[in-house]
């Protein structure tokens, strides 16, 4: 055994500090300009419409969906420095492009929906990172290193939308640099600012980032991605194999985890309007807090969880992570005789625009800028009368929702970091870049399809049936998670090496 120097201490933990910096960045860059896509994109091509821009969101997703296995594959047989600085070029390299998606005569919408599907390619080497963090961390800092890693992914969601906000001062017009055609304006100066604290990512991890190992208990090991960095023992500890079941029921689990909260994100804006009679301007500004509050209860419950953890172990929390998500979306379920407001304008007018179903596939903040035309001066609210479940469905009361945010709040905070700390676990000292890679893969699928779900079965048959299915989905992982339950456990104590 080698046993760990106070030097090579600092080291790891400085350069898992690099991997929460990287993790906060990609979640910016997704969050930074969702508020604004809309507006520039109407700017700098008219033809794009609002489906359009429901693929446009969705590319983030997908390119991440298919660059995180590459980049987790690369990373089990070279340094992880490699594709890190790779995919952080990637990103700011297509930020760039985002600025530039006006300098074009025609497609110009083409080029916005690759630079966005090239930042979440970019956006992969999330894979990379928690596969480090797993690899670098024993077993007993595994799960605050986790719960860490989240909390700065959520921090960057929530922060993006602010910075967002803060250089709306510059305004439409800005600054125009002719002699390299740059426009400097409320649209370009986030990706611009976005590229900029992408370089100086890439320069910290040249700097500071250095390749760490250890096993489960804290020994200093050494792997292929080392290339002779450090002088550790090789992992005996690596020989036996993975649990694959516990692994698929791990990657199914965390799919429903994210397409639940997907579906929770994506249903906000349309459901109170529906229900509430809020203009659209309302509905984003109330949706807007109160979603800010859930994020800022997520991360006090990403700090919360790993105290907890250690006195009820990650399995339970989980357990108990998804019943509180149960519980929210059972909650929903309309009740009462009273019905929504019915918007009878709809038939009246047809030119009056509406919530679509195109549109429900964005997340509220899109909806933000999308104003009424300026030849409308009252906008109609309440329930659509197109959509027929709109006569007999009982409102969901705002007291109902305002308890759902408050609970799924508080669950998917902790299944998403459980799921992560156990998946890691799991897998144990070997090669997790890959099994990262598809975790994260299968959450970025989810992202896409809850919002097409709900969407479809929302506006078809309203929230009785939608928040119906997702609790069935929901009893459907817990009975999993109940078969498996006794599979979760760490690769080290599967092999009777540690003490569970």
């Amino acid at each position: 055994d080698v046993v760990e120097t106070q030097e090579h201490y600092k080291s790891r933990w400085r350069s898992i500090w690099i991997m929460y910096l990287t993790m906060f960045l990609s979640s910016v860059g997704f969050s930074i300009v969702i508020m604004s896509v809309w507006p520039y994109l109407q700017k700098i091509d008219p033809t794009a419409d609002a489906s359009f821009l429901g693929w446009i969101i969705a590319s983030y997703s997908i390119g991440q969906m298919v660059a995180s296995p590459l980049f987790g594959l690369w990373s089990n047989y070279r340094p992880r420095r490699e594709p890190l600085v790779v995919s952080t070029a990637i990103s700011v390299a297509a930020n760039c492009l985002y600025a530039y998606v006006h300098v074009p005569h025609s497609h110009n919408k083409y080029y916005m929906l690759t630079a966005r599907a090239l930042v979440g390619f970019g956006a992969g080497n999330v894979a990379v990172v928690r596969s480090y963090i797993a690899g670098a961390t024993s077993l007993t800092e595994r799960t605050s290193a986790m719960a860490n890693t989240s909390a700065c992914q959520a921090v960057g969601f929530i922060l993006g939308p602010v910075f967002q906000t803060c250089f709306t001062l510059i305004g439409e017009e800005g600054i125009t640099w002719k002699l390299v055609h740059l426009q400097l304006n409320m649209y370009t100066a986030p990706v611009l600012f976005g590229a900029i604290l992408g370089v100086i990512n890439i320069i910290l991890i040249f700097a500071i980032f250095r390749e760490h190992r250890v096993d489960d208990m804290g020994r200093q090991c050494k792997s292929i991605n080392f290339e002779g960095e450090e002088n550790g023992a090789l992992d005996q500890d690596a020989e036996g194999n993975v649990d694959h079941v516990a692994v698929v029921a791990i990657n199914i689990l965390f799919f429903v985890i994210l397409f639940v909260f997907a579906v929770f994100e994506t249903i906000a804006t349309p459901l109170t309007m529906d229900m509430y009679s809020w203009t659209r301007k309302e509905a984003v500004f109330y949706n807007g807090v109160i979603l800010s509050v859930v994020g800022i209860e997520s991360v006090i419950v990403f700090m919360v969880v790993k105290t907890l953890s250690k006195k009820t172990g990650e399995r339970a929390i989980l357990h108990g992570g998804l019943l509180i998500v149960l519980v929210g979306f059972f909650i929903l379920l309309p009740w009462g005789k009273k019905l929504p407001n019915i918007q009878w304008q709809e038939i009246k007018n047809n030119s009056i625009p509406r919530t679509t179903s195109t549109e429900m596939l964005m997340p509220f903040w899109s909806l933000q800028a999308m104003q009424l035309p300026s030849n409308h001066t009252v906008e109609p609210v309440g329930c659509p009368v197109t959509q027929s479940w709109c006569l007999n469905t009982p409102m969901i009361y705002l007291a109902q929702y305002i308890s759902s945010d408050i609970l799924i709040g508080l669950g998917y905070p902790v299944c998403n970091v459980m799921s992560y700390t156990l998946y890691s676990k799991i897998l144990g000292p070997k090669p997790q870049g890959v099994y990262m890679g598809w975790l994260t893969a299968s959450g970025s699928g989810a992202r896409i399809l809850g919002p097409v779900f709900v969407s479809q079965i929302y506006t078809h048959l309203g929230p009785r049936w939608a928040f119906s299915l997702i609790c069935a989905v929901v009893v459907v992982s817990l009975l999993l998670l109940e078969i498996v339950y006794k599979r979760l456990i760490a690769f080290s104590v599967r092999y009777g090496r540690m003490q569970e």
